[in-house]
């Protein structure tokens, strides 16, 4: 005879954390300070550092925008705006008709690429001061999340990948650009400076609720690849 087993209902709550929400507010800093140099940058110092001929990613600034498969009237949200560069290139192709969310932990880089559009005559552009973990999007509000060279730098990337989840239309995408970390291939900058490599970001973006369905091949320092909200 099989004996009637009884199981404390509180056995079931270690499954049910691990699939809720729960972990992610639990989230600490994956990286604490990383982003100490960005709370009150100088726009034109970092427009000589990010918007100059031998930067991988400005070098293919047009290809990857091309890539992106923007159409007039798209709503999208560049995270990690900095300067502006791709907020302008993205501006331009969603057109009067889009939306243009700049989004950056620094206030100066917000206001400075709102400005640099503003007197290009892009009013579609709106500037956003977005949290450590949270990127302050409207819920549902956008198409695409464009994150170039920027997620490295996310000190609680679940908890932010969550709130960019919310900010999703359903089927949104987001297009992620960072550097490619390899052991004994990348430069010493970036294995001192970037905390993991590519599979490790993907498992991360995938765990709050993204599928990946493209990688593109343009770089040799970079990998840039497209994840779909689920």
């Amino acid at each position: 005879m099989i004996p009637n087993l009884r199981f404390p209902a509180f056995g079931l709550f270690p499954v049910l954390f691990l699939s809720s929400p729960f972990l992610f507010a639990q989230e600490k800093s994956v990286n604490p300070g990383i982003n100490d140099n960005f709370q009150n940058p100088e726009p034109k110092a970092f427009v000589e550092r990010f918007e100059k001929e031998g930067r991988e990613v400005y070098d293919n600034r047009e290809a990857i925008v091309s890539r992106l498969g923007l159409t007039p009237g798209m709503a999208v949200a560049d995270v990690g705006a900095g300067t502006g560069l791709f907020t302008r290139l993205i501006a331009g192709e969603v057109g009067p008709a889009g939306k243009v969310y700049a989004v950056d932990i620094a206030k100066t880089f917000v206001d400075h690429t709102v400005m640099s559009c503003q007197v290009r005559g892009m009013k579609q552009v709106e500037g956003i001061v977005c949290a450590p973990d949270d990127a302050k999007l409207p819920p549902a509000s956008v198409d695409l999340v464009f994150i170039c060279d920027t997620y490295h730098h996310f000190e609680f990337p679940h908890k932010t990948m969550s709130s960019i989840a919310k900010a999703l239309k359903p089927g949104g995408r987001v297009a992620l650009l960072d550097f490619e970390r390899v052991e004994g291939k990348s430069s010493d900058w970036i294995l001192g400076h970037v905390r993991a490599g590519k599979e490790v970001f993907s498992k991360e973006i995938e765990e709050a609720g993204f599928e990946l369905v493209e990688e593109l091949d343009l770089f040799e320092e970079n990998y840039f690849l497209v994840f779909r909200k689920k």
